[in-house]
């Protein structure tokens, strides 16, 4: 009979003005714009469905853009607080609008099979299999990547164009001989699907002739502009994008990835030192994950000296575990060997060249 907890099962909730692209069907996250004169009419919608999922026994993965937060923080604590329930997560996602909006979407499909600690933690992993950003004419106002000084003051210069991703790392780079392949940080597992959303007239041809040929994606969506978008990238001109795998088994390899550890005080499956619900410390698990059906490399042959240790290095045991014995004085003042040691290596002396002092 086991002791071991039942799965906690869990929703997603994403507290932002943010869409769904519509990419997954009916597996979406729950929006929750948030929209309000004070905290009671902000949170009242997203009161009233925590209290309907926690009554039903699940947790809720609240979500929310990290470079716009505060009504989403206060609406957490004071779901929290209402409830006096810890089954409630923050999770702060520090992505652009269209990626984030993927990306909720994708955990609320995984949601149903998982525990609810990996749901919370595959909001940090899995941007590591995206490749997202935008295509820019200036990052000057951009305030969510940082930028250099050059990289400032190139954006008033004319037909420049920038590169910024924010998936799967941060950086931002200048468009150099219209080649953006240098600037690509990383491709997702091939086949590549992406989706891009820009601004109504916003011109989309130098896009598609410069960086769509570099990731060779086997589909391209195009979505209206995200509400957040001129936000998040400081500018009312851009092109937003984010691929990634089409591969049948790209999300299991990112659960796979994971290697998490009960969390000390609530049990759920954490990654980190802070768990999302309980706010408990723990001890992260040290080195990295086992690589999944890893071949094991074959033992070293012994038909050469290569692999073989030499026998004059293999001291007696019985000699390392025993006190040093006091040797006797030999006639001209040295000490004789010790009783069981090992025989060192042949050693041929230097010839005599009468450079050594006689005893």
């Amino acid at each position: 009979m086991s002791n071991d907890r039942p799965r906690s099962s869990s929703v997603v909730a994403l507290l932002a003005d943010i869409p769904s692209t519509g990419h997954l069907g009916d597996a979406r996250a729950q929006r929750f714009t948030l929209d309000g004169d004070d905290l009671a009419a902000q949170s009242s919608d997203f009161l009233d469905f925590t209290g309907r999922q926690l009554t039903q026994g699940r947790k809720i993965v609240a979500l929310y853009p990290k470079w716009h937060s505060s009504r989403a923080e206060r609406a957490i604590r004071f779901a929290r607080g209402s409830f006096q329930s810890d089954h409630i997560a923050a999770v702060p996602v520090d992505l652009a609008p269209l990626t984030l909006s993927l990306l909720a979407d994708q955990l609320a499909y995984l949601a149903p099979y998982l525990p609810s600690g990996l749901v919370t933690a595959l909001a940090d992993e899995l941007p590591n299999h995206m490749l997202a950003g935008g295509w820019l004419k200036s990052v000057s106002n951009l305030s969510t990547i940082p930028i250099s000084v050059k990289q400032h003051m190139g954006s008033y210069a004319p037909n420049t164009t920038f590169l910024a991703f924010c998936a799967p790392a941060k950086r931002v780079g200048r468009v150099k001989r219209n080649n953006p392949s240098p600037n690509i940080p990383a491709r997702p597992v091939e086949p590549i699907q992406m989706l891009i959303a820009r601004p109504e007239g916003q011109d989309i041809t130098a896009f598609n002739e410069r960086f769509t040929p570099a990731l060779r994606p086997v589909s391209a969506g195009a979505l209206p502009e995200q509400p957040l978008g001129a936000k998040y990238w400081g500018a009312r001109k851009y092109i937003e994008f984010v691929a990634f795998s089409a591969h049948p088994e790209a999300l299991t390899h990112a659960v796979r990835a994971l290697r998490p550890t009960a969390c000390t005080w609530c049990r759920e499956p954490v990654i980190g030192v802070h768990c999302k619900f309980c706010g408990a410390a723990n001890q992260p698990p040290v080195g990295k994950p086992p690589t999944r059906n890893a071949d094991v490399p074959p033992p070293p042959t012994k038909t050469t000296g290569e692999h073989v240790r030499p026998t004059w290095i293999a001291q007696d045991r019985r000699a390392e575990s025993a006190p040093p014995a006091q040797e006797p004085p030999w006639p001209d003042g040295g000490h004789a060997r010790p009783t069981g040691a090992f025989d060192p290596p042949p050693h041929h002396p230097a010839p005599d060249d009468g450079s050594r002092t006689q005893g």
